[in-house]
């Protein structure tokens, strides 16, 4: 009877809840931005830089795959499980770090952890980054950084627990843990974190958040890709954003340089470098073609399950309002170079006018003497 009443004593439900250690890893991706284009062709036959086998799941397209290459020594942690190097400027890195604690002590050093492998990140990315520098158009470090962290619970426990018992024993636990925050937050806030659950099996539990996901899977591994797919996507939306803001700023406030004289004349001026409707037709041509890469480079068609995780991914991430916000600037853009060409033509339609009065005037002029 003693111990029938311990069993269903709350109190001893509750020490036996905050006193059980869990094992996992978390993963924090991080993205970087470094330069307008990196020659993925050249790095592969150098001998400066150790490639890696890339071995990406079947929904990853082979014309976009990146390069994976091994972080150049000397380097401080050997948690960087993989790194990536895309076409368009950008480098990936993902580190692993496993834990085995209590949920409440995991809230704990979740935050400790994730400010420490910001920091671990940048002296990594640069490292790298000055071994690529010359294969690099364009090269700075950085112009943008994202990050993403993901918890894995390992399943093989010795006592084990299905999704719903964890969602049931550790929900508010586990909403807390993906907004890193250290107390419990409001049922509301807890209920809309834990009912946008996904699962392929029975006992599968993914949550996914704004700037951190939790997953409970055998088989989770493929999804890391994914994972660090949307931070790199993520990465490049902010920084075309960004420099769509600094071009729009330049022209805002009239600090758009001048063109020369030269500029005006036909067909000369189409050839002259620094032609600020080149400039911004080139910019838009170049976001235009790498967004479409980046969203074409994943064919989900026929994966229920990875295409339900990628979309969660995407609007967690607000994907589409970056996008869409980066449409309406090359919009504007659009409407600034057809108002700048127009103005340009106009003068050169002038010019022509002049240059053929000028010449009659002189015939009439010779004719005249003659």
């Amino acid at each position: 009877m003693t111990n029938k009443t311990q069993s269903t004593d709350p109190s001893h439900i509750d020490d036996n809840k905050a006193n059980q250690e869990f094992s996992g890893n978390i993963y924090i991706f991080h993205a970087f931005d470094i330069g307008d284009d990196i020659d993925l062709e050249k790095i592969d036959k150098s001998n400066k830089i150790k490639k890696q086998p890339l071995n990406l799941p079947n929904y990853f397209k082979n014309y976009h795959k990146p390069l994976q290459v091994e972080l150049p020594h000397p380097h401080d942690t050997s948690s960087c499980i993989s790194v990536k190097l895309s076409r368009f400027g950008a480098i990936s890195l993902t580190y692993k770090i496993p834990f085995q604690e209590t949920f409440e002590d995991l809230k704990e050093t979740v935050n400790t952890i994730f400010d420490k492998y910001q920091e671990q990140s940048v002296s990594d990315a640069n490292t790298l980054f000055k071994k690529i520098k010359k294969f690099t158009q364009q090269p700075k470090f950085f112009h943008q950084h994202t990050s993403y962290l993901l918890v894995q619970l390992n399943t093989n426990e010795q006592v084990k627990i299905t999704s719903s018992e964890l969602k049931e024993r550790y929900g508010s636990s586990i909403a807390s843990l993906v907004r890193f925050e250290t107390e419990h937050l409001s049922e509301y806030q807890r209920n809309e974190i834990l009912d946008n659950d996904i699962g392929y099996y029975r006992g599968d539990l993914l949550i996914i958040d704004k700037e951190s996901a939790f997953v409970y899977d055998e088989e989770y591994e493929e999804l890391l890709y994914l994972f660090e797919f949307a931070n790199v996507q993520q990465l490049e939306l902010h920084y075309f954003d960004r420099v769509l803001d600094q071009q729009l700023n330049i022209i805002y406030e009239g600090n758009v340089k001048p063109l020369q004289w030269r500029a005006y004349l036909p067909f000369i001026g189409t050839t002259l470098s620094g032609d600020r409707i080149g400039e911004l037709g080139r910019l838009k041509v170049e976001i235009s073609v790498i967004t479409e890469q980046l969203q074409n480079s994943v064919k989900l068609a026929g994966e229920p399950y990875f295409s339900e995780i990628y979309n969660q991914l995407v609007e967690n991430l607000d994907l589409p309002g970056w996008q869409k916000g980066i449409e309406k600037k090359l919009y504007i853009i659009k409407d600034i170079r057809t108002v700048y060409q127009t103005k340009i033509d106009n003068i050169r339609e002038d010019l022509l006018t002049v240059a053929i009065i000028l010449l009659i005037f002189v015939e009439l002029v010779v004719a005249f003497f003659k």
